[in-house]
């Protein structure tokens, strides 16, 4: 197995070209437990850490554009304020030592049904940015990126440079269920974003079908249910359908961490708690703005 290590973003893009067969590496926080297990065994290692370039973030047209070698640690402390539901979830990966080495664009590479950073980024309506050397960039929305377990809509020669996303306009909440509280893979995992400019709710779920996905229905439901002046509470008959949405969303499987019943009633409860959780907070904002 080769192992390839350039140190700028134009040489990666033609490394990739050269050797479609080379697997990208981040923080190597996934690619190297499945190594180390004989679980895959790639023709050759293709080493991203030394690119300044995916190490920073920006902003440009409202959106923050975040490149794929920053890392969970960075996330959480300078991008807290702004994708408080990612940070929320980057704060649930591994261990500490992890967070400092993993990224999100080593996540969405991994293309997990159970990757932590997927279901706030489908909340959020991120957008990937992938490029290759022949072709250029190609900007693929995160609804539109995962194609199956472990699979995702990448070109043989082409790398994730960075994710775009706007930051938060409203409350964001990401909640996961596991065997334990630490360093572990989710069970499932469900992430809500509320954009009340827009009067529409955002869903992303985890670890419940093939893919992360959205729950587009109970996101209609909910977005026409609620009072975006934020005068009223969260009806609980609202609350319970859209868990109940959110959970007919899912395909969930059984396996050595849960069985699909337990999944399906887990992301049920988690959807009704993380919505009140986002809901009760519009509506403290809202009260704010009318007090002040």
């Amino acid at each position: 197995m080769d192992f390839l290590r350039p140190l700028t973003w134009e040489d990666a893009l033609a490394a990739k070209a050269a050797r479609p067969g080379a697997l990208p590496v981040q923080g190597g926080t996934d690619v190297m437990v499945e190594i180390n297990f004989d679980a895959r065994r790639p023709e050759a290692l293709l080493d991203l850490t030394r690119i300044r370039a995916l190490t920073a973030w920006d902003t440009a047209d409202g959106r923050l554009r975040v490149g794929a070698g920053v890392p969970y640690a960075r996330l959480i402390t300078e991008l807290g304020g702004r994708l408080p539901g990612l940070a929320q979830a980057s704060r649930t990966v591994g261990s500490p030592q992890i967070r400092n080495r993993g990224t999100v664009g080593g996540n969405l590479g991994a293309a997990s049904p159970a990757g932590d950073g997927h279901p706030p980024l489908l909340a959020g309506d991120a957008v990937i940015e992938a490029e290759s050397a022949e072709r250029g960039v190609r900007m693929i929305p995160v609804a539109e990126f995962f194609t199956g377990v472990k699979r995702n809509a990448l070109a043989p020669d082409e790398l994730i440079r960075a994710f775009w996303a706007p930051p938060a306009s409203g409350p964001q909440y990401f909640s996961k269920i596991g065997t334990r509280n630490a360093m572990v893979i989710a069970v499932c995992s469900f992430a809500v974003a509320l954009h009340p400019g827009e009067r529409r709710v955002g869903t992303g779920l985890g670890s419940a079908a093939p893919t992360p996905r959205r729950a587009t229905e109970a996101e209609a439901f909910i977005s026409a249910e609620l009072d975006w002046d934020g005068r009223g509470p969260l009806a609980e008959a609202a609350a319970r359908r859209f868990g109940e949405l959110v959970r007919d969303a899912a395909s969930p499987i059984d396996d050595v961490r849960g069985t699909g019943g337990y999944r399906s009633h887990a992301l049920a409860v988690l959807a009704r708690r993380t919505l009140t959780w986002a809901w009760n907070d519009h509506r403290k904002t809202t009260v704010g703005k009318a007090a002040s």
